[in-house]
This record gives structure tokens, sequence and C-alpha cells, in this order.
């Protein structure tokens, strides 16, 4: 680990010790989807309101409904209709984790496009997550879209610190190298801060861990066989790794030729998937 690198990490870990280091924060539109998919009366209706004032968002949900993902008969175009469809929680999980794009963007240039390249990574790990859940868990699959948004989450008070020192900033090594330590553990103190379940908080702190053990299929599983995945037939170390011998793949019983190709087979279904939660850019 380089000096500044060095410096940089223990500044930041002393800030969260001292509660200095400035956490990101749910937006609004978030905070009140989880209200209501917490309140036992909620109804659709409610719902339907608070996306309703964001009309960025509630597009999106009509698209992702409109999308394969959801195969529906004919084209759905207003809100209520697409929430009744899709179901609160599916609602919810998926409104909380699109919210959140607007988290990822920063007035330097560097940062900004550091933090668009980590959303395009979230969603891109989500959309796998969430066809493996489907298709290889009893696990929910919304709640494995979620995971796969906020696997990343630790980078971007660290990138938020670099955006006010232009040392860390200038010196694009180092800023990886304090990315790669520390953003497990803080993506997982932020989704504990936010008051996200155990399964959640669990995701950004061990989906790196290769030792990772558990008794069944977990969302970390998910998420760690979506990334291992992703660098397939590349030079990243993760592209090396024999995943049969891996505890996530053989719980999710991805460990034989068979199962790989059945996994292969879906590449449609991921790129459709990623397309929907995809913004218009996408």
């Amino acid at each position: 680990m380089t000096n500044l690198a060095k410096q940089v990490k223990d500044d930041i870990v002393a800030q969260i010790k001292n509660d200095e280091l400035i956490l990101p924060t749910l937006p609004e539109v978030a905070l009140r989807v989880r209200e209501i998919a917490e309140d036992a009366d909620a109804n659709i209706s409610d719902l339907t309101k608070v996306i309703g004032q964001d009309p960025a968002l509630a597009a999106r949900i009509i698209k992702v409904t409109n999308s394969p993902l959801i195969r529906v008969s004919s084209q759905i175009t207003d809100l209520a209709t697409a929430i009744s469809r899709l179901g609160i929680n599916f609602t919810s999980n998926l409104a909380i984790g699109l919210a959140m794009e607007q988290m990822f963007q920063a007035t330097h240039d560097n940062v900004d496009k550091r933090m668009r390249a980590c959303w395009s990574r979230a969603m891109e790990i989500a959309a796998s997550a969430q066809v493996l859940a489907k298709h290889f868990t009893r696990l929910h699959a919304d709640q494995a879209m979620l995971a796969g948004l906020v696997h990343q989450i630790g980078m971007l008070p660290i990138l938020s610190y670099a955006e006010n020192h232009d040392g860390l900033l200038s010196d694009s090594y180092s800023l990886d190298m304090v990315l790669e330590k520390l953003h497990p553990a803080l993506g997982s103190y932020i989704l504990k801060s936010w008051e996200f379940p155990e399964e959640l908080v669990a995701v950004p702190r061990n989906y790196l861990n290769l030792d990772y053990q558990t008794a069944e299929a977990s969302y970390v599983d998910l998420v760690q066989v979506a990334t291992v995945q992703s660098y397939v037939d590349t030079d990243h170390p993760l592209g090396q790794v024999d995943s049969a011998t891996l505890g996530s793949f053989q719980r999710l019983g991805l460990d034989s030729d068979n199962d790989v190709t059945h996994w292969e087979s879906l590449s449609d279904e991921v790129g459709a998937t990623h397309s929907a939660i995809g913004g218009g850019g996408e």
C-alpha cells in the first residue's frame, strides 16, 4: 500500500470511529417508499402517491413492468397498474434501488466518471443476481436485485473524500487501493446506518471473501457468483478463480458443467433485466 493510500485509509477509519465521516443518506423518496413497505396497512394507492411525486422514478417503474423481465400481455402506461402488477414488495425494493442512482453523481469530472462507472457496474451485478436468485435459489429476486445495486455503496464516501483531496484524486493508483481496501466494510457500515436487513448488510462486507461460508444460499452468494462470472475470460484475478471450488457456487448448485451451461443459457434474460433497470441512456 502506498504511503498516501495508508494515510487516507487511516484518516477515513479515524473519521468513522469519531462519527465524523459524512455518510451518504438515502434519497427522500426511498425513505418514504420503505416506510410504506414496512406498514402492514399500506396499499398500492399509498405507494403510487409517493412514487408518483418523482416522475423519473415512476417512468422507470413502468419501463420495468413493460420489459421482458415481467412479461405483461399488454402495454401498461399508468403507475398504479404497474405497481399492482409488480406487487408492493417488488416495487419497493426496485424503487429504493433505482432512487439511489442520483447518489452516484459528483461535481468533479474525474469523481463523476468513477461514480457513474460504479453505478453501471451495480446495475450489471444486480441484473445477474436477480436472474440467479430466480433460477437457482428460493431467495427473493427483487431483494437480490437490491443487493446487487448496493454492493459497492461503500465507494461513495471514499470518492466524496477524494473530491476534497486533490492529492488523492491525482493519484489514481492510491485511490484504487483505498477503494479496494475500504469499500466492503464501509458499505456494510452504511447499510447498517440505513437500517437495511442483516442479510443485505452482509453483502458489501463479504461479496469478495472467497472463503465465505453460510449454511444455505444467501444474497452474499448471489452477488459473489455474479461478480466472479463477470470476470470470466479476463485477466482480472477473479477471472482466474476455479469457481467450482467456491462455496457460493456450490450453494447455488453451479459447481457442475451442466449448471454452468444452464446459467450461460440465461444470458439473454440477464441482458433484458439489465436493460429494464437501466436508465434512458442504457
